[in-house]
């Protein structure tokens, strides 16, 4: 028990920079007394006391405000911080070195009783603050959950899902880690590079195209503006040129006129 306690004190001093000592994590965690009334719940759900179990499982979220059922499985350095809100349901199951945050929920979708309702978090899962994972399925290993997602069907091993519904974001290539985050493996919050909603991607891109193609049609405009210019600048040149033709036709036509009648009074 107290080796368990051990590695759950190193666990959360791991990731969270907050915790400065392991006698602050002991005194001041929530998660950290949730989790260690759990073990004594469920060690009584185990053993038939179920009334019991419940009972203490009350007591923990009283004093904690994270209510996991006697009857959940939970693995081994598991962190669930801050902790308010948390609920977990009686069949779930967290994997080893599992972060939860606030407001989580792992519940159940089905109302069978005895039947597995509640998911599966394989190890080294991160469930963002808000989330809520719904349904006997499993969440692979080293997956993601972003804050806020609604969660109704499985997630393959190391992806992120996020949004309402959630949507599967498989990792990009790996780059070389270049801080100690980075190279924990750890993401806070589930947040990830190139882990934005595809939806939301293709809407920007989308709004990104329309922005491009507005510019294209004011620069085709302009260009017409100004070729509409210059031929009715031509248009201009070409009416007086066709004004004084007019004009010359004229005066040729009256020069003519004058000419055949003095030659008629010459006849005469």
């Amino acid at each position: 028990m107290f080796d368990r306690l051990r590695e759950d004190i190193a666990a959360i001093r791991e990731r969270d920079p907050a915790a400065r000592s392991a006698w602050e994590v002991v005194t001041c965690y929530p998660g950290l007394h949730a989790i260690v009334l759990h073990r004594i719940a469920n060690a009584c759900w185990r053993g038939q006391w179920r009334w019991l179990a419940r009972f203490v499982s009350q007591i923990a979220r009283f004093l904690t405000g994270i209510e996991i059922h006697p009857g959940a499985t939970l693995g081994r350095r598991v962190f669930i911080d801050h902790g308010m809100g948390v609920v977990i349901g009686e069949t779930a199951e967290i994997g080893d070195d599992c972060t939860i945050y606030q407001g989580v929920t792992l519940g159940g979708t089905s109302l069978t009783r005895g039947a597995k309702r509640h998911p599966t978090l394989g190890r080294g899962v991160i469930v963002g603050a808000g989330a809520k994972v719904l349904g006997g399925f499993t969440v692979g290993a080293d997956a993601k959950i972003g804050s806020n997602a609604v969660v109704v069907k499985p997630v393959p091993a190391g992806g992120t899902a996020v949004g309402n519904p959630a949507r599967i974001v498989m990792p990009a290539v790996a780059k070389k880690p270049s801080d100690e985050t980075a190279k924990s493996g750890f993401c806070a919050y589930g947040i990830t590079p190139n882990a934005d909603d595809p939806v939301s991607l293709a809407i920007h891109g989308l709004i990104d195209h329309a922005s491009t193609q507005t510019q294209r049609i004011d620069d085709i405009v302009a260009a017409l503006e100004r070729l509409g210019a210059r031929v009715e600048a031509l248009n201009a040149v070409d009416g007086a040129a066709l004004v004084d033709l007019k004009r010359l036709c004229t005066s040729m036509d009256g020069k003519a006129a004058d000419e055949r009648a003095a030659s008629l009074e010459r006849a005469s």
